[in-house]
C-alpha cells in the first residue's frame, strides 16, 4: 500500500482512496468490522502478497464515521531495520517534537483521549519495535484502537490475530461456480483492465478457475497474471505457471520494491528468516498438498537441525505465515505451505544439494505409513474400525504425497519401491476409485524386464494391474494382466496373489457371458485364498459368487452369498468390507422389486462410507438410490442422485461409471418428457461402451436401450430418434457428462438446415420383422415351429433369434421371453 495525497477528509485522518475496486472478502469485512468494535488491537496475519494491506484499508474506511479523531495510517513498508515507529506515527498525525522530551512521550500524551484507529502496515519490518509501541500505546490511550498487518503476530497482550485466508476459489466446475469465487472475479476485474472486452464466459470459466486455483487465491500473483491477459490468452498464462516467478514479474511501479514481483515478495520474507526457519523451509517442499508433525521430524530433521528442534522451529515459519496450519486430520494438525510458497522453497532446497536425499527419505516414509496401513488390514487378531479408520482417513489426505513418492522412484529407476508402495495401497486404491493415476504408474513400471522383479512384487502388481483395468471398464486388459499374474502364481506357489487373479479373470468371464468358466475361477480363487487365511478377500470372492448368482437369475443363491459375505465383513468390523455385501443384497432386493429393502440395504452402506474415501461404493450407492427414487416416481430425488453419482465417476476417471450414469440419466429424462434428451444421452453411452469395448455390449444392454427408445420412437418417429442418436454418438465423453449434468444444447445439435435427417438407426433396434419373432419365442416356439408359422426357412429363424439375441445384450431365450413378457408384448 503506497501513501496517496487524496485523503477522505482533511480532519478525519489520511485515509488513501483504493486505486482500484475491492472484490470480494464481504464477509471478512463485516467480521473485522465486529471484531474491532470490541477489541482495541487486531492484527492482520497472512502470507506476503494475500491482501492484508487493501482488506485493512478497506476495513478502516467502513469505520472512518466512527472515530472523531479520525483514522490514520502509516505505512512501514520502506522502514529500516533500526528504526524506531514513533517519529513516523507523530509525522503522519502532525505532532511536533518538544524540547527536551522524548517524540514517544509527546505522542501519547497527544493521544490519551483522543478517539482514533491506528492502521499501522507490515509491522514485520519493525515487528519487535511495534510489539513494544503497541504495548505502550493500548496502556496509556485507552480511546485508541489499533489495526496492523503483519506477515506474523506482534504477540502482546491484548492483540487479536486475524489470519488473512487467500480468495475464495470456485466449488466446482461451470460458469456459475466460477462466476460466485472471489479470485475469479478479481483475475476478471484485472483482465478487464488490461484488455478490453475481456468477459468472464462457459468457454473460459473452468481454464480461469483452474489458473486461479494455481495461484492458491493469492490476490498479488492473480493481478500479476490477470495483467498478462494483455499479450498472452488465459490457457498460454496457466501452461506457464510452472515457472511463476519468471512470469509474474512486472508489477506496480509504484508499489514498494518487494511487491512488484512474486519473486521479491517471496525472497524478502525468506531473507528475514532465522537459519534454522530457512532450513526446514526449504525441506518442508519435499511435501506436496500436506504433512504432519512426524512426518516433517522422520524427513527434515537432521544435518543441522535436530528432529527434535522441528515443532519450535515450525510453529515459527507458523507464525511468519509461511506455512499454514488450517487443518485436523486423523487427530494431528496438518500443516501446508501456498503452492507459490512451496515452489519458491523448492528452487531452496534444489540450490542447497538436499533434493535427493529427501526426496528418498520422503519416499521411504510414505512407505512406512502405507505398511501400517496394510499391517491394520492382515494382521491377526483382526483390528477394530475405530483402529484403521483414522490411518484411512490420513492416506486420504497423503494421496498427493503417495503419488509424488511414486514418481520418484520411477524416475531414479526404482521400480521394484514403487510397485511395493503400490500394492501396500492396493485396497484405498481400489476403494477410492483411484484408477487413473494407478493404470498410468502401473503400465510404466511393469515394463521393466521380469527378470529385475521380485516374483512376489510382480504378482502383486500385476493383479492390481488388472483390478484397475477392469475398474476402467477395459476387459481385455485385465485379461490379459491376471493371465500372466496366474501363470506366475502358479508357477511359484503364491496363493495369496493368485485368488486375487483368479477373481479378476471371473469377472471378465461373467462380463463376457461364460458363466461355466466364471463358475471354475470362482471356485479355484476361493480354494486358493482359503489357504492363505485372508477373510478380507474371502469376503469379496463371497460377493463375486452373489453378483454372479445374481447374473444367471438365481437370486436365492445370491441372498445367500451376500449374507455370507455380510457375515464376514461384520466378523471383520471393516467400513469398507460390509457395503460391499449390503450393495449386493440391495441389488438382489431390487431385483425382487422390494424397493424399500433395497433402499434400507443401499441407505445403510453410504452411512457406512460417510467417513472415508470409497468412489466406487459410494457411486453405487448413490446411483442406487437414483434409480429407486425413479422407480418410485421422484424425479428430483433421482436426477440429485444420479448427478452426485456421475460426477463422482468422472472425478475418479472412471468410464464405465460414467456411461452407466448417463444411461439411467437417459432414463430419468424420458421420465421427464424430455423425449430428446433421452435419446442423445443413450447414444452417448452407447458410444463410450462402444469405445471401451471395442463393440461388444453387456448382458441386457440392448434390452434396456430398446425399452428407451420405443416411447421415443413413438412421440418423435424413427427419423428424428435417428437423428438425435447420432447427435448423441458424436458426443465426446466429457461433453456427454456436461450435457447430463447441465444440460446445456450445443448449436450444432439443432437440425441440419436442409432439413434433412440421418436415417441409420441405433444399432439396437429390433425390426418389425424381429419383434414378432422375439414374441413368438416368448410363446415357446422353438426356431422350426418359427419358421412354420411365418414361413420362413429354419435357418432364416435362426438368424433372426441370433440377431435379436445380439441387439438386446442376451445369452439365452429365456432372457428374451422374459423381457418381452415383462414388456407386455405377448
Amino acid at each position: 500500500m503506497t501513501q496517496d495525497t487524496a485523503h477522505i477528509s482533511l480532519t478525519g485522518g489520511n485515509l488513501p482512496l483504493e486505486p482500484n475496486d475491492f472484490v470480494g472478502r464481504q464477509i471478512d469485512v463485516e467480521e473485522l468490522v465486529e471484531l474491532l468494535g470490541v477489541a482495541r488491537l487486531v492484527t492482520l496475519c497472512g502470507a506476503g502478497g494475500i491482501g492484508k494491506s487493501r482488506l485493512a484499508v478497506n476495513v478502516a474506511g467502513r469505520l472512518a464515521a466512527g472515530f472523531s479523531g479520525g483514522v490514520w495510517l502509516v505505512e512501514l513498508a520502506e522502514a529500516a531495520s533500526d528504526e524506531l515507529i514513533a517519529p513516523r506515527v507523530a509525522a503522519v498525525l502532525g505532532i511536533k517534537a518538544e524540547p527536551s522530551r522524548p517524540l514517544s512521550e509527546t505522542l501519547f500524551d497527544a493521544l490519551a483521549d483522543r478517539q482514533l484507529l491506528l492502521v499501522i502496515d507490515n509491522c514485520e519490518s519493525l515487528i519487535d519495535e511495534c510489539a513494544r509501541f503497541c504495548r505502550t500505546l493500548l496502556t496509556i490511550c485507552p480511546e485508541v484502537r489499533v489495526l496492523t498487518t503483519s506477515r506474523e503476530p506482534l504477540r502482546v497482550a491484548g492483540e487479536t490475530v486475524w489470519r488473512v485466508p487467500p480468495l475464495t476459489l470456485p466449488e466446482a466446475d461451470g460458469h456459475e461456480y466460477a462466476a460466485a469465487s472471489e479470485a475469479v472475479q478479481l483475475f476478471v476485474r484485472r483482465a478487464k483492465a488490461a484488455v478490453r472486452g475481456f468477459t468472464l464466459d462457459v468457454s473460459n470459466a473452468n481454464e480461469i478457475a483452474s489458473l486461479c486455483g494455481a495461484l492458491d487465491g493469492m490476490p498479488l500473483a492473480i493481478e500479476l497474471a490477470a495483467a498478462l491477459c494483455r499479450v498472452l490468452t488465459v490457457e498460454q498464462i496457466h501452461a506457464r505457471l510452472r515457472d511463476r516467478f519468471r512470469l509474474l514479474s512486472e508489477g506496480d511501479r509504484t508499489a514498494p520494491a518487494r511487491h512488484q514481483t512474486l519473486r521479491a515478495t517471496v525472497d524478502w520474507s525468506y531473507q528475514q528468516l532465522k537459519e534454522p526457519e530457512r532450513i526446514l523451509l526449504r525441506r518442508l517442499a519435499v511435501f506436496t498438498g500436506g504433512w504432519t508433525l512426524e512426518m516433517a521430524e522422520q524427513v527434515c530433521g537432521g544435518d543441522g537441525l535436530w528432529a527434535e528442534d522441528v515443532l519450535s522451529v515450525l510453529c515459527g515459519l507458523v507464525d511468519k505465515s509461511l506455512v499454514l496450519a488450517d487443518a485436523e486430520v486423523a487427530g494431528e494438525t496438518r500443516y501446508r505451505m501456498l503452492e507459490t510458497i512451496r515452489q519458491y522453497a523448492a528452487e531452496q532446497m534444489e540450490a542447497a544439494g538436499e533434493e535427493h536425499e529427501l526426496r528418498r527419505r520422503h519416499r521411504d516414509h510414505m512407505a512406512v505409513i502405507a505398511g501400517r496401513m496394510h499391517q491394520l488390514i492382515v494382521r491377526s487378531p483382526r483390528p477394530t474400525w475405530s483402529e484403521i479408520c483414522p490411518m484411512l482417513v490420513l492416506l486420504d489426505e497423503l494421496q498427493s504425497n503417495l503419488w509424488a513418492a511414486v514418481r520418484w522412484s520411477a524416475e531414479v529407476e526404482e521400480p521394484e519401491n514403487a510397485l511395493r508402495l503400490l500394492v501396500l495401497l492396493r485396497w484405498p486404491t481400489i476403494a477410492g476409485g483411484r484408477f487413473t493415476p494407478a493404470d498410468e504408474w502401473l503400465e510404466r513400471l511393469l515394463s521393466a524386464k521380469s527378470g529385475v522383479l521380485p516374483p512376489r512384487v510382480r504378482a502383486d502388481a500385476l493383479v492390481l494391474r488388472g483390478q484397475v483395468a477392469f475398474g476402467q471398464g477395459d476387459p481385455a486388459k485385465a485379461f490379459d494382466t491376471c493371465s500372466e499374474a496366474a501363470d506366475l502364481c502358479r508357477a511359484t506357489g503364491l496363493y495369496g496373489p493368485l485368488s486375487g487373479a483368479l477373481a479378476i479373470l471371473a469377472w471378465v468371464a461373467i462380463y463376457r457371458r461364460r458363466p461355466d468358466k466364471a463358475r471354475r475361477l470362482l471356485d479355484e480363487a476361493l480354494e486358493a485364498v482359503r489357504r492363505v487365511d485372508d477373510p478380507w478377500h474371502e469376503m469379496v470372492i463371497r460377493s463375486m459368487e452373489g453378483t454372479f448368482a445374481l447374473s444367471e437369475g438365481r437370486a436365492k443363491e445370491s441372498q445367500r452369498s451376500f449374507e455370507a459375505a455380510l457375515a464376514i465383513a461384520h466378523g471383520l468390523d471393516n467400513h469398507w468390507a460390509t457395503p460391499v455385501a449390503l450393495i449386493g443384497l440391495a441389488q438382489v432386493a431390487w431385483t425382487r422389486g422390494d424397493l424399500l429393502e433395497a433402499r434400507s440395504h443401499y441407505e445403510q452402506a453410504l452411512d457406512q462410507l460417510k467417513d472415508i474415501t470409497a468412489h466406487w461404493q459410494t457411486i453405487t450407492c448413490l446411483s442406487g438410490l437414483g434409480r429407486i427414487a425413479l422407480a418410485q416416481g421422484d424425479l428430483t430425488t433421482a436426477r440429485a442422485r444420479l448427478t452426485e453419482s456421475l460426477r463422482l465417476c468422472r472425478r475418479t476417471g472412471q468410464r464405465l461409471g460414467v456411461a452407466r450414469r448417463i444411461e439411467t440419466l437417459a432414463q430419468l429424462a424420458l421420465a421427464e418428457e424430455d423425449d430428446h434428451r433421452a435419446v442423445r444421452l443413450a447414444g452417448a453411452s452407447a458410444a463410450i461402451r462402444h469405445a471401451m469395448s471395442g463393440g461388444a455390449m453387456p448382458s441386457g444392454f440392448g434390452a434396456r436401450m430398446e425399452e428407451l427408445l420405443q416411447p421415443a420412437r413413438a412421440r418423435l418417429g424413427d427419423a428424428l430418434v435417428a437423428h438425435l442418436w447420432t447427435l448423441g454418438k458424436e458426443m465426446s465423453q466429457e461433453q456427454a457428462v456436461r450435457y447430463a449434468l447441465e444440460g446445456e444444447e450445443r448449436a450444432e445439435a439443432s437440425l441440419p438446415a436442409s432439413g434433412r435427417m440421418p436415417v441409420a438407426a441405433p444399432l439396437t433396434t429390433l425390426t418389425g420383422r424381429e419383434w414378432e419373432i422375439a414374441e413368438l419365442v416368448a410363446r415357446g416356439l422353438s426356431n422350426k415351429a418359427i419358421a412354420d408359422e411365418l414361413v420362413i426357412s429354419p435357418a432364416t429363424a435362426a438368424r433372426h433369434v441370433a440377431n435379436i439375441l445380439a441387439k438386446l445384450g442376451f445369452s439365452s431365450r429365456t432372457q428374451v421371453a422374459t423381457w418381452v413378457i415383462e414388456h407386455n408384448r405377448v
